[in-house]
C-alpha cells in the first residue's frame, strides 16, 4: 500500500513546499534568514515524505555535532531515503551539495536553487571548483553543508571510491568535517527501484575532524580519517543493511 502512496505524496508534497519557497524568494522576496521558510520547507518536506513512507530515524552520535557553528557533513550515498532522513534530522541552516542535473527537476530544482542549495557540474572540472570556492563562502557565513563523498549512489550497498571535493571544500571554509553514515536506507529504495520497502534507519554521526590551517594537500589525509570512521559504522550497521 505505502509503495502505492508512495509516488503521488512524493508529487503533491514536492508542489506544495516547493511552490512555497519559489513564491517566497520570487514574489515575496522573504530573505534566507536562520529559521525561515527556507529552512523549514526541506525539514517539514523531508519528514512528511519519511511518514509516508513508514521510516523511523534513528540516530548515534548526533551530540558529537558542533552547535551554532556551521560544518561540512560527509556521508555515504545509497538512497533516496539519504537526503531525506539527513535534511529531517540535522537541525540549524544546513543546504545540500547536490549534482547540476537537479536543477532541470520541475519545481524542485527550482525551490532547491531559491533556498540556497549548491550544485555542482562534475563534468566540468572547473566549474565544479568554482562552485565549491563559493559554497566554502557561504558555509563560513554560518551555513553547513550535507555532501555526499561517493558523488552517486551505490547500487550494491557498498562504499565506492570517496571523491576529494568534499574535503577540498570543508578546508577552504576552514570548518570541521562530520563523518556521517546512513544506515538501513539501501533496500528502503535502491537506485533503480520505485517501490519502497518501509524500515528503520539509524543516522551515525561521527566525532569532528578539524580543518582549520590545514592544506589542500593535507585533503587526502582527511579523506582517509573520515572514511574509516565511515567504515566502522557501517560494519555497525550490519544488521540494518542486512536483507
Amino acid at each position: 500500500m505505502r509503495a502505492l502512496l508512495y509516488p503521488p505524496a512524493l508529487f503533491v508534497l514536492t508542489m506544495f513546499y516547493g511552490l512555497r519557497v519559489i513564491l517566497a524568494a520570487l514574489v515575496f522576496r522573504i530573505p534566507n534568514r536562520p529559521g525561515g521558510v527556507y529552512d523549514r520547507a526541506a525539514r517539514d518536506w523531508s519528514k512528511a515524505q519519511l511518514r509516508v513512507a513508514g521510516v523511523r530515524v534513528e540516530t548515534a552520535g548526533l551530540e558529537r555535532v558542533p552547535r551554532h557553528a556551521p560544518v561540512v557533513y560527509v556521508s555515504n550515498h545509497q538512497s533516496w531515503f539519504d537526503i531525506l532522513s539527513l535534511a529531517a534530522t540535522i537541525q540549524g541552516r544546513v543546504r545540500f551539495v547536490s549534482k547540476i542535473e537537479l536543477l532541470k527537476v520541475p519545481v524542485l530544482g527550482a525551490a532547491m536553487y531559491r533556498a540556497g542549495h549548491i550544485f555542482l557540474d562534475r563534468q566540468n572540472r572547473s566549474k565544479a571548483f568554482g562552485a565549491y570556492e563559493s559554497a566554502a563562502e557561504v558555509i563560513r557565513a554560518g551555513m553547513s553543508a550535507v555532501v555526499f563523498a561517493e558523488g552517486t549512489r551505490s547500487r550494491t550497498g557498498e562504499l565506492l571510491p570517496f571523491k576529494k571535493g568534499p574535503f577540498v571544500l570543508a578546508i577552504a571554509a576552514g570548518v570541521p568535517v562530520i563523518p556521517v553514515y546512513c544506515g538501513g536506507t539501501f533496500h528502503i529504495l535502491p537506485k533503480g527501484s520505485v517501490f519502497i520497502r518501509p524500515r528503520p534507519v539509524r543516522l551515525y554521526f561521527g566525532e569532528p575532524i578539524p580543518t582549520a590551517g590545514l592544506s589542500y594537500d593535507q585533503r587526502e589525509a582527511v579523506l582517509r580519517q573520515a572514511r574509516q570512521v565511515i567504515e566502522q559504522f557501517k560494519r555497525d550497521a550490519a544488521p540494518l543493511d542486512a536483507e
